[in-house]
């Protein structure tokens, strides 16, 4: 698994069956691609869809994109076959493999353990593959620490609100907008919450799942900035107009980027020596502290990551 926690602002879903699509998405700026074995695959095409992905991955091209592959859920038969013929053919060029309907830690371990022996079979470094847990039913949601906690390979942990909606009956057939008669507040709060908290207690990534009306893109707009502004690190996508949305609303915009790279000088500047070792400081008309500090490097590490550059400089206060 990775140490560090890469940027998936945008995280595009690609069938595994329809090489054309595997082509295409090659060139488009999302953070993460995920080749799906499981929804977007119907049960016939499955086998030959595995050979579609290896030779995608294999062939390259995807630049510094992150490489997920979603294989089928452990309730299927398809599953042992997804992942071992998956990694044992393009491994090498592998960087998640993505576990839809993940109910409960025990899950998580048995992709572990599998992955663990493909690793040393075929001699790939082990623990290099990451696992992504998809939160899909009531069972999962209520186990989600417990998952976030089942492996240090999981890297993120990910809200799939389609499933999740007819798990526990919502009067909806809309994914991703609020249910017909919810006329106060957010009926997916609860949900993203649970998943935000267990994701940032365990270091991990917490991804919001993907907004069926593609042709929408104001709706895919306000729908992602409110994961965003919980604090979610980015949102499947299911069509390139979505990509750049996504990318443009799980990243800071350049006023606050530039303001928290102000903060963190300033701080520095003013515990130091030089500074006069203070404990806070004033910046322009705000007073800055360690609390302050620790939310300014938030901003700074997603703005960062997605390859921003600040346009204004510290000057530290003339004595």
């Amino acid at each position: 698994m990775s140490e560090t926690l890469r940027p998936r602002r945008s995280c595009l879903a690609v069938p595994g069956s329809n090489p054309r699509f595997l082509e295409k998405a090659k060139g488009l700026p999302a953070d993460q691609v995920f080749l799906d074995l499981e929804d977007a695959c119907a049960p016939l095409v499955k086998p030959e869809a595995r050979k579609n992905i290896v030779a995608a991955l294999n062939e390259g091209g995807w630049g510094d994109k992150i490489r997920v592959v979603r294989v089928n859920d452990w309730t299927t038969h398809w599953t042992y076959r997804d992942v071992v013929e998956v990694v044992e053919g393009a491994g090498a060029n592998l960087d998640c493999i993505m576990l839809p309907k993940v109910q409960s830690a025990d899950q998580v371990v048995a992709l572990d353990i599998l992955l663990t022996q493909i690793e040393k079979t075929v001699g790939h470094e082990v623990g290099k593959i990451g696992i992504e847990a998809q939160i899909e039913n009531a069972q999962g949601l209520i186990a989600v620490d417990a998952i976030a906690k089942a492996s240090p390979r999981v890297e993120t942990i990910i809200f799939g609100p389609a499933d999740f909606m007819a798990s526990i009956n919502m009067k909806s057939l809309v994914v991703g907008e609020q249910p017909p008669g919810y006329d106060v507040g957010d009926a997916y709060h609860h949900i993203l919450m649970s998943i935000l908290m267990a994701a940032r207690a365990n270091n991990k990534q917490a991804i919001d799942g993907p907004y069926l009306q593609i042709r929408d893109a104001d709706g895919f707009r306000r729908v992602a900035s409110r994961s965003a502004a919980l604090g979610f690190d980015g949102k499947w996508v299911l069509h390139p107009d979505q990509v750049g949305i996504a990318n443009e609303v799980y990243a800071p915009n350049q006023d606050d980027y530039d303001h928290a790279e102000l903060i963190l000088d300033a701080y520095e500047w003013s515990t130091s020596e030089a500074g006069g070792k203070k404990g806070s400081a004033m910046l322009g008309d705000e007073m800055i502290d360690e609390a302050s500090r620790k939310m300014a490097l938030v901003i700074s590490a997603k703005g960062r990551a997605a390859g921003m550059q600040r346009t204004s400089t510290f000057e530290p206060p003339q004595s």
